[in-house]
């Protein structure tokens, strides 16, 4: 049983109308069946409650073989409140200056404490002064910080395929980041 994830995060901190465009993706999400329209206990959060696997998965991942097809948790969880997405294995809160190129991971991280109860949705670089939302900025492995999120349940180790990411950008409007959680 895999209990990986792959986490879509629009790198934006707030999104702007984050509950209708939410409707909006899992709307296209069920029409090419990627997932089933409606929730059932297939997720991982609070409740339980995502939107199950559907057949149509298989043609945005890269290793269809390794989708969650039979297993209870395998399904999309939809978060619409802020939240702060890192892989949670072997997590080095790296994080570097898109300006200055240097590293600042201990400063930004910091700053979380600010950034989540909505304080700022910015980061201002302790060595250089670039100030930028804090997805401006640069992590390694990718991480994600908005009031929206796209938890695939079970999805981590299939490998969205960049099509897919792109158009799900596009679909946004904003550019994504994929966190991989492999607990």
């Amino acid at each position: 049983m895999s209990h990986s994830q792959a986490i879509i995060v629009p790198r934006i901190s707030t999104f702007p109308a984050h509950e209708a465009k939410a409707r909006m993706i899992l709307r296209w999400l069920a029409e090419r069946r990627i997932v089933e329209a409606l929730p059932t206990t297939c997720g991982r959060g609070v409740g339980g409650m995502g939107y199950a696997i559907a057949s149509g998965a298989r043609s945005v991942v890269q290793h269809p073989e390794r989708l969650p097809f039979g297993e209870a948790i395998n399904g999309l969880e939809v978060v619409t409140k802020r939240c702060i997405y890192t892989p949670t294995r072997d997590f080095a809160e790296e994080a570097g200056c898109p300006e200055c190129r240097r590293e600042i991971g201990e400063a930004l991280f910091e700053s979380l404490d600010e950034w989540m109860p909505k304080q700022t949705d910015n980061f201002t670089c302790p060595e250089c002064g670039f100030e930028d939302d804090i997805n401006g900025f640069l992590f390694i492995p990718a991480c994600g910080f908005s009031n929206l999120g796209f938890i695939f349940n079970g999805w981590g180790e299939a490998g969205l395929r960049q099509s897919f990411l792109d158009e799900f950008a596009e679909r946004l409007g904003f550019k994504v980041a994929l966190v991989i959680d492999r607990p």
